[in-house]
């Protein structure tokens, strides 16, 4: 019986996570303990006044320290320069601090940060620590967990430098400073009744993104709509489409797909 209740508990923590996974932003949650992942993250972007395609492709190893420090490291590939090679990588931490947990929901709060290297030209106003821009990247993430519904706000601040290969931050200084700010919200469709942790979940999620400019005031808004796939509790693929909703900033390429392929090992160490 207590065997029973065991592997009933861990399917139970299983269905009621898998929807705060999310595709654009990190939940406040840590990836488990002693667990090692590796990430393989696409984007193929349509570049604005032209047919070009910008693709970035994103590898990563994800380390879950303990249950509240998990950290990352990434490296940049994209064929921004007409050519595919590396661009430069970034290393990213979090640390869950705060965490209030009931049956099928709790609330909970990280902070986080990233530092990133980028030698590629600098060409949007757009600040992003993720594959485009040499800087840092702090800030403090929120999750609430509903049974099968998940809301999650991120709100950080960027300072982006300037870029390797002499590639300077041509907008000046006073605006190489940004606030971001997201709400993310996701949900359990499949399956309606957990009876086996091999079964595929099925999750639908919509997120907003959002920066504003420190010192020119300009700012974005996008949605990304993606659906996300778990397989034998291990494994994920999301798929999803990101769509500038408003801006008044010069951004390159700000539509586009995604798709995140993911796998993960417990207790590797």
């Amino acid at each position: 019986m207590k065997l029973q209740f065991i592997i009933f508990a861990i399917i139970l923590s299983l269905s009621s996570n898998a929807q705060e996974l999310f595709s654009q932003t990190e939940p406040a949650s840590n990836m488990a303990s002693r667990s090692i992942g590796f990430r393989l993250d696409n984007s193929v972007m349509d570049e604005i006044g032209s047919s070009k395609i910008n693709y970035h492709l994103i590898p990563e190893i994800r380390v879950g320290l303990s249950k509240k420090i998990m950290i990352q490291g990434g490296l940049f590939f994209s064929n921004r320069n007409d050519r595919f090679r590396a661009e430069g990588g970034s290393l990213y931490a979090k640390y869950r601090f705060l965490s209030k947990d009931a049956m099928q929901r709790h609330f909970r709060m990280a902070a986080f940060g990233r530092v990133s290297y980028n030698n590629s030209d600098i060409h949007q106003e757009e600040i992003n620590m993720y594959g485009h821009n040499s800087g840092f990247e702090a800030g403090v993430v929120a999750t609430q967990l509903l049974r099968k519904v998940a809301l999650s706000t991120t709100v950080s601040y960027t300072k982006a430098t300037d870029n390797g290969n002499n590639n300077k931050f041509i907008y000046g200084s006073t605006n190489s400073k940004a606030v971001n700010y997201t709400f993310s919200i996701g949900k359990l469709m499949l399956p309606k009744e957990y009876k086996d942790y091999r079964q595929t979940n099925v999750n639908l999620m919509l997120e907003f993104l959002n920066q504003v400019n420190v010192g020119s005031q300009k700012y974005y808004m996008d949605v990304a709509p993606s659906v996300q796939f778990i397989l034998n509790s291990k494994s994920r693929v999301d798929i999803g489409y990101r769509k500038e909703l408003s801006s008044t900033m010069i951004r390159t390429a700000p539509n586009g797909f995604f798709i995140r392929l993911e796998h993960n090992f417990f207790n590797a160490f």
